[in-house]
């Protein structure tokens, strides 16, 4: 992108290209490793307890979501701008499209993660402080007749999504560097727990594998009970999905990245393969030193921390919350850097408040639109409905990560003669791949919890008259401020 130049007197503000290969590929993988794979398996096991097949399903997981990744790496290199997936589906279907992906994203999904996380931060951090625990109230606000109150993990929780949230302020640098950091940090934290299991661990290599049959198959969670293979097959892998999620947050910042047409795919193929290494190294670590059939009876599903106490004791649990820490909050820092530029490109198109398009002059990051997000995430993080929302809108992220990659297809056709830096690898079965996996698993959450899947219908569908609105509502930006389309 341009630097900013000046224009009728007054200087436009303009994202400033800063993000090389290895700090792109810091987002996507920082923003997908969280706290799933230190519990994920152990749920996975009580659908499949099969531990050649849960591997393969971590395989699997990882493949599919590189198939996706491949895609959006041609959208991205064709439209190399702020906002990445809200662009690719306004380029391929329309602004409503786009206005309802960035909708959700903002309402519930980045939002709702981040608070998810923080939360999940804060109960780790527990482990070292017992007070900050969910059932100790801290803090009572009276007002009028009611009384709000919060734990002390919901006060961690927001001190931590202002921490994040003041750090990327303050420039996408400083946001990628926190990044970096913890990123390295937990990968090689996992890297040091699958190489201790393996090398220290009492474990054994037959327990990589089990003769099974599918006429006799059973899972040994209570709620899958009389579940056939498939669909147990089906749930199981949308766990592995679940800890796979967020792999294209670095669209979102594409205008900051340099060279963005060969990085920005770049970043996602690599990262996505790269989370699925430590993913599938860290199963078969745990599978070593715990057979699945233990694996599946975890206390809490705590995996990561039930191998970490048969390596080191009762140091290994202090040991895996300090990784999970690192973990959570390096990943919380990835959502915290990439969403706002989302609704940054929104209010840019006149599709969202319009203060939210401001840049900082000196900062060049999209402070107001960092704060709202800051402000949204606490206030889902306080009132504990965070986990419902993001059931509500399960199939939500699915259909709208298909209908992107389908936007492949449309956008060839509708610019057959545009340059395409970068070309789907695989075309046009990858794509298909992962837009017929994407829709089975729609129709998965639809029918199995069409309750929820209903209300999170109705939440993306109260977009429609936002967006009336904000398209009527005319833009008037002051010069200066708002970043160049």
């Amino acid at each position: 992108m341009s630097p900013a130049v000046a224009s009728a007197g007054t200087a436009k503000v303009t994202f400033v290209p800063k993000l090389g290969l290895f700090d792109a590929t810091m987002i996507v993988m920082g923003s997908m490793i969280g706290s799933g794979i230190f519990i994920a398996p152990s749920l996975m096991a009580g659908y499949v307890p099969v531990p050649q097949v849960l591997i393969g399903l971590w395989v699997l997981g990882g493949l599919l979501t590189a198939a996706g990744a491949v895609a959006y790496g041609e959208l991205a290199a064709l439209f190399p701008r702020a906002g990445g997936q809200y662009v690719f589906l306004r380029e391929a279907y329309g602004p409503l499209w786009g206005f309802l992906y960035g909708w959700t994203l903002f309402f519930v999904i980045q939002t709702g993660f981040i608070a998810a996380v923080a939360i999940a931060f804060a109960k780790y951090l527990g482990v070292f402080v017992p007070a900050l625990s969910e059932s100790h109230v801290i803090l009572r606000i009276p007002v009028g007749a009611w009384v709000f109150q919060f734990n002390s993990a919901q006060v961690v929780g927001v001190l931590t999504i202002a921490l994040l949230t003041f750090i990327n302020c303050l420039g996408v640098l400083w946001g990628a560097w926190v990044q970096n950091l913890f990123t390295v940090s937990k990968v090689a934290a996992i890297a040091v727990l699958v190489g201790l299991a393996f090398f220290i661990g009492p474990g054994s290599r037959s327990h990589f594998w089990s003769p099974f049959q599918v006429s006799d198959f059973r899972p040994l969670r209570p709620e899958a009970a009389g579940t056939g293979f498939l669909a147990a097959l089906a749930v199981a892998l949308s766990k592995a999905l679940f800890a796979y999620d967020a792999w294209n947050s670095v669209t979102f910042a594409a205008e900051e990245v340099k060279t963005p047409h060969r990085t920005v795919p770049r970043s996602m193929v690599l990262g996505t393969l790269g989370v699925m290494v430590v993913y599938v190294l860290a199963t078969m670590a745990y599978l070593y030193v715990v057979p699945v059939l233990e694996m599946a009876q975890v206390s809490d599903n705590r995996i990561g921390e039930a191998a970490a106490r048969r390596l080191f004791g009762d140091l290994g649990a202090q040991l895996i919350a300090v990784a999970i820490m690192i973990s959570t909050f390096g990943c919380d820092n990835g959502l915290i850097l990439s969403g706002p530029r989302v609704y940054y490109a929104m209010a840019r198109d006149g599709l969202f408040f319009q203060q939210v398009a401001y840049l900082h002059p000196r900062f060049r990051t999209p402070v107001l639109s960092l704060v709202l997000q800051g402000v949204w995430a606490s206030v889902l993080t306080v009132s504990g409905t965070y986990n419902a929302l993001l059931t509500y809108t399960t199939f939500a992220s699915l259909l709208f990560g298909a209908m992107t990659v389908a936007g492949v297809f449309i956008l060839r056709r509708k610019y057959p003669t545009w340059e395409r830096p970068y070309r789907c690898w695989g075309y046009p079965v990858v794509p298909w791949a992962y837009i017929l996996v994407a829709l089975l698993f729609v129709v998965y959450v639809i029918v199995g919890d069409p309750r929820s899947s209903g209300a999170g219908l109705l939440l993306i569908l109260l977009g429609v008259p936002a967006y009336l609105y904000w398209r009527r509502r005319p833009t008037s930006v002051p010069e200066g401020t708002r970043g160049e389309a």
